[in-house]
């Protein structure tokens, strides 16, 4: 990421140098967390700082949740009002998750048997969600938002139920709000990362992910029509061993970082160096991202005041210096207004001035899914 200064610029630019090439214009917008529930509502997110929890200092859990008909709406009005070189308009690849955890079947079981419902009876739990759905099929159909596979759910299933189960009472707290992902503890309490999941803490715990990977993209598939040919895993940490899963289940294509930190268990972990187009044993390429929009983080993961909008047209044009398409990180948190519709408004003009901006800057520039992308590198490698 570009943070300011010739130390920053220099980085990015050397990071863009290896891997695949282009003389297009490609810019390909990467949104993750789409579907999962994140923070279930303001009565909950007030309950756990007045327990000591400052998720106030966390952007995702004061801002994000569940994304509404609202949210989807008003991003589609957004993307609709522009059109690239080729005629098309903006078009996002929603990074999503298909399931989230059922508290209560779960609490009934003695936190001994994990159980899952599809986001969308998770939905119908929320008010202003009853069309979301719908719209996901809207988003497919008009090429606005077309989804891939961040895994099942947004949630380290074994590691969840294991810090549960060991009466860790800051997890347990959330648990009673509707809440997996918890960044601070009850007066400091040491919590497990719990929304990386594929992470591991021994090798004992693969073969439940193999299972999460399988089911997973089945459930996907009855949701939305079609297999996923990419797949990112929630917070980048994954074993490499799952690669021949992926492949078998039909994944094409893997998000990861340049530098991209492979859980081995007890932990320890291995920093494995990636490049745009690499292909690993299987033929699956290596997808990267080299841009990042997050308005939403202000004050949190960048600098109070940080221009994004800046920082992106920075990135994308050292992108394009080095032939490189412009994969632009945009979490769904910038997005969400389910919890304070300022925020959604904010994200909205940003992003609206961003493509204002870049096309102004790039009138050739040419939008695609990353499934687009991986099939254009592919293609020419043949």
């Amino acid at each position: 990421m570009y943070k300011g200064g010739f130390k920053s610029a220099l980085r990015v630019n050397v990071s863009n140098i290896p891997g695949w090439r282009t003389n297009r214009h490609i810019v390909v917008i990467e949104s993750d967390d789409w579907g999962s529930i994140r923070m279930s509502s303001l009565e909950s997110f007030d309950r756990m700082v007045k327990a000591g929890m400052r998720e106030d200092r966390n952007h995702y859990n004061t801002n994000d949740a569940l994304e509404s008909n609202t949210d989807l709406e008003e991003l589609y009005n957004v993307l609709l009002l522009f059109k690239d070189s080729t005629g098309r308009h903006p078009v996002m690849t929603g990074v999503n998750v298909v399931a989230n955890p059922v508290f209560d079947k779960i609490k009934e079981n003695g936190y001994t048997e994990y159980v899952y419902e599809p986001y969308t009876e998770t939905c119908k739990r929320y008010d202003n969600h009853d069309r979301v759905y719908e719209l996901w099929k809207r988003g497919i159909e008009e090429r606005l938002f077309v989804p891939i596979f961040h895994g099942r759910e947004h949630l380290n299933v074994q590691r969840w139920l294991r810090a549960l189960r060991n009466g860790n009472k800051s997890t347990l707290f959330a648990f009673d709000c509707g809440v997996t992902g918890i960044y601070n503890g009850i007066d400091g309490e040491p919590i497990p990362e719990f929304q990386a999941a594929f992470d591991i803490d021994s090798v004992a715990d693969l073969p439940y992910q193999k299972e999460v990977i399988r089911t997973g993209l089945d459930l996907f598939e009855n949701l939305y029509g079609y297999r996923s040919k990419y797949f990112v895993p929630t917070n980048g940490p994954f074993n490499n061993t799952l690669e021949k899963d992926l492949y078998e289940s039909g994944i094409k294509y893997i998000n990861t970082g340049k530098k991209q930190r492979e859980p081995l268990g007890n932990g320890q972990y291995k920093v494995n160096t990636r490049y745009l187009g690499n292909r690993n044993q299987y033929g699956q390429l290596y997808l990267t991202r080299n841009c990042f929009f997050e308005p939403s983080a202000n004050g949190d993961e960048s600098p109070v005041g940080w221009d994004w909008i800046d920082s992106c047209m920075k990135e994308i044009e050292i992108a394009f210096r080095w032939h490189k398409p412009a994969t632009i990180s945009s979490h769904r948190v910038n997005y969400i207004g389910y919890l304070h519709p300022e925020n959604r408004e904010k994200g909205l003009r940003l992003l609206k001035e961003l493509l204002s901006r870049m096309l102004k800057r790039w009138p050739d520039i040419e939008f695609m899914t990353s499934a687009e992308l991986g099939d254009l590198i592919a293609n020419e490698q043949k």
